[in-house]
């Protein structure tokens, strides 16, 4: 066997697309497939404004720059998340502040936000993980108590909702991402959702290199120019282009992922009451997206063995992210509140399998090499 941890999929239209945009003469940012997609997004989440972004990365970076986020500012975040979270605020001066995860969803765990909150402190930014709600309600309810922002690290959560909203659309802002490894996908790529109209118009500036350049296209003022600070965060219209046909089959894209999810869940329940390992946990009011499928080993013994004994069977699965809190940057700009041990057992025991679109004629295959491993 040869399983890759991902291949990016096609729905067959992405080309045809590509093709289209190059006919209409428009290949930088904005063209007609760019506002499809924002069309489409603003009608799926029922956000404010979505503006396309060449990666999430990039649409963290502008949510730092609209929740004016200054030297020596504080942002609450968990430890357990990819880097792009921390550098978008780091970038602009401020302190990252890892709070722990919860041990059944591995989201940030909500009754410590309160207790990291300081005088200096300017927003939370809950991580979505595998695309499972962070408990939303309790946090909004946190941030209006002490008058702060939330932007929602959508990154994993494209099509996944909590109590019915979409995420991504209930904190303040929210980020998307459209990396390759994600489950609508244009390669790179990414989106900001701006959820109140009091974002909406600086974020156009923001991304078109700080100039009214929009408004200008719009016909609502007769010239563009430098308005505010800015950077050049708009992807190509190619991009789009590709990103328009994933969201054509969105909805049939999010079903396929979801029934090899189940097939895992479904075959490893065994494995769970024999206490080899421990499956994902999605509370009932949360709607995942099958964004990926993992397990809990008992420790990082085991977790390496097991992922070894899978790469020899020719099944490729990976680990996941060292904390923040303790790498070498983390613990150069930001700061832990508490020792985060639930975090740092959890990122030594979790293993991602292979979770791609085209799997299932396969995947009975790699379970039954999953088991073995155990």
């Amino acid at each position: 066997m040869n399983i890759p941890f991902n291949k990016p999929y096609m729905t067959g239209k992405e080309l045809w697309n590509i093709a289209q945009a190059h006919a209409n003469g428009h290949l930088a940012g904005d063209g007609s497939f760019t506002k499809r997609c924002s069309r489409w997004l603003e009608a799926r989440t029922g956000t404010s404004k979505a503006l396309l972004t060449h990666s999430c990365t990039a649409a963290l970076e502008m949510s730092a720059i609209l929740a004016d986020i200054q030297p020596g500012d504080e942002v609450i975040m968990p430890s357990y998340t990819f880097v792009s979270t921390a550098n978008a605020f780091a970038l602009r001066g401020a302190v990252p502040v890892f709070v722990d995860i919860r041990p059944d969803t591995l989201n940030i765990d909500e009754t410590q936000i309160e207790a990291a909150i300081t005088p200096r402190t300017k927003a939370i930014v809950p991580v979505h993980y595998a695309g499972v709600g962070c408990e939303m309600d309790t946090i909004m309810a946190i941030a209006n108590r002490h008058n702060l922002l939330v932007v929602e690290d959508a990154a994993q959560a494209v099509m996944a909702s909590y109590k019915g909203r979409p995420l991504g659309s209930i904190g303040h802002m929210g980020a998307l991402s459209f990396h390759e490894t994600k489950n609508i996908i244009s390669g790179e790529g990414g989106a900001l959702l701006a959820n109140g109209l009091q974002f909406a118009e600086r974020a156009e500036i923001i991304r078109e290199k700080g100039t009214n350049r929009s408004q200008f296209f719009r016909g609502q003022v007769d010239k563009y120019t430098w308005m505010d600070i800015g950077s050049s965060y708009l992807p190509g219209e190619i991009i789009a282009a590709f990103l328009a046909a994933q969201i054509d089959e969105a909805d049939e894209i999010t079903r396929q992922r979801l029934a090899i999810w189940t097939t895992y869940h479904q075959w490893l329940a065994d494995a769970e009451r024999s206490g080899k390992l421990r499956r994902p946990i999605v509370p009932t009011h949360c709607q995942h997206n099958a964004h990926m499928y993992y397990v809990l080993l008992p420790d990082l013994e085991h977790r390496t063995a097991f992922i070894e004994r899978l790469r020899q069977a020719g099944v490729h699965s990976v680990f996941h992210y060292i904390p923040l809190h303790n790498a070498p940057a983390g613990q150069r700009y930001g700061r832990a509140h508490g020792e985060l041990p639930v975090t740092t057992e959890m990122a030594d025991r979790l293993v991602r399998l292979p979770l791609w679109i085209g799997l299932e004629e396969h995947q009975a295959q790699v379970i039954q090499h999953v088991l073995e491993a155990l």
